[in-house]
């Protein structure tokens, strides 16, 4: 047997059975996804109002600031929709955050257009193309679907400036809704319509679109830690990020429940074990929440260039995200890059049969470990598989999660947790 998987093995027989307190996960999560923090976004100050709510629980844990605040203050671009969007179909109007929603690069802009559909053989013949764009497009909505959108803003220069002229995109959605949050605008009003939705036959359509672009919206990383008992210049640092896509004016929030008030969850259940005096680690432990993961990673980059000690002190760091359910297991991202750790945590499992399986994938700039990984800390993305489908629009909600292996994920960190403060 490897030295340290049976140093693993006499760690784990070391560590009491853990009553984690379910109603209490469902709580903070039901109150991070509610409509009084907005989708933990960029109006109605729901990232402001989350990032209190996280300090105030690290403080009540006991938590220490790091550098004599909870929070890290850094500014972003954001584009924002400030009133909920409007749309009229043919004298039918539609339900925003249900039938459509502003897309998050949409300028504001109202009125009624004509509809004209896209034809999408302007990518393939010069002559379509030449005699689709003689049109004049200045009082027509353009409607095309979501999968000719990059190639479309990829015409060449006079093409694409014929449809910065329509008066309005409709952009069809095959599915359900999927937005995101926006750096920059883009010159146009624009609108996301799901496919089924959207009449056959449509012929004009009335809208009305309040956006506003912010260049430096302020916002903060909101960190703390336990000492280490032995080792506190060491550090396992746990993160999550806790903003969501916000919302669109008062009509619309996307409540962000699995993605990712779960993880922030999880993060939270986390100080609150480590901040008992019996559960107290061997190396310091951080808890680091971070904003604007969904524009693009921008907290966690911020951190990593603005490190409050130094990242080489980072022995493993556990970025949560998408724990919410777990009915298939759960993936590790940068498995195949830490093979060690990645077979530790795979004996635990198989050992306390916590969760049906663990896959593994390689590198992936898909959230906030990433930053870290690329400065050459040793880091694992954990997110459970199965269950919902709920992926940025306002379905993912609270009541629909059911949190199927969410004690078992949590026994698995803090047990890899103690087994790798054992192994180092």
């Amino acid at each position: 047997m490897k030295p340290f998987l049976l140093i693993l093995i006499v760690c784990l027989s070391a560590v009491p059975l853990l009553a984690q307190d379910m109603p209490r996960v469902r709580q903070t999560l039901d109150t991070l996804a509610s409509p009084y923090f907005h989708g933990r976004g960029y109006i109605f100050d729901g990232d402001a109002k989350a990032a209190n709510y996280i300090r105030d629980r690290y403080k009540a844990a006991g938590l220490k600031p790091i550098a004599g605040s909870y929070f890290q203050e850094f500014t972003m671009p954001v584009n924002r929709v400030t009133q909920t969007p409007e749309l009229i179909v043919d004298g039918t109007t539609l339900v925003p955050g249900t039938d459509f929603v502003a897309s998050s690069q949409t300028a504001s802009g109202k009125g009624k257009a004509t509809i004209v559909r896209l034809d999408t053989l302007v990518f393939t013949d010069a002559a379509v193309a030449q005699k689709f764009f003689s049109h004049d497009l200045r009082k027509k909505a353009l409607v095309y679907p979501q999968k000719f959108r990059k190639q479309l803003w990829e015409l060449p220069e006079p093409y694409l400036q014929k449809v910065l002229s329509a008066r309005l995109h409709i952009i069809l959605q095959p599915r359900s809704l999927l937005t995101t949050v926006a750096a920059s605008p883009a010159p146009i009003p624009m609108l996301e319509v799901k496919e089924t939705a959207w009449p056959a036959k449509t012929r004009k359509v009335k809208f009305k679109i309040s956006a506003e672009f912010t260049p430096a919206h302020q916002t903060r990383n909101v960190i703390a830690f336990i000492p280490g008992a032995v080792q506190p210049d060491s550090f396992i640092v746990y993160t999550a990020h806790y903003d969501h896509l916000g919302g669109q004016g008062k009509g619309i929030y996307f409540p962000g429940a699995n993605d990712n008030a779960s993880g922030t969850t999880m993060l939270l259940e986390l100080a609150e074990y480590y901040s008992k005096p019996e559960n107290r680690p061997t190396y310091s432990i951080a808890f680091m929440a971070f904003a604007a993961e969904e524009a693009g990673l921008l907290g966690s980059f911020h951190y990593t260039n603005n490190p409050l000690f130094p990242l080489q002190n980072i022995r493993f760091l556990i970025n949560l995200d998408l724990l919410g359910t777990g009915d298939d297991g759960m993936m590790v991202v940068n498995g195949s890059i830490h093979p060690k750790e990645f077979e530790l945590l795979q004996t635990i499992n198989k050992r306390q049969n916590y969760l049906p399986q663990i896959k593994m994938r390689g590198r992936a700039a898909n959230s906030d470990h990433f930053p870290f990984s690329e400065k050459g800390v040793p880091a694992f993305f954990f997110y459970t598989l199965g269950g919902t489908t709920f992926y940025h629009n306002t379905e993912d909600q609270a009541a629909q999660l059911p949190l199927t292996k969410f004690k078992e994920v949590f026994r698995l960190i803090t047990d890899f947790t103690e087994a790798l403060q054992a192994t180092y």
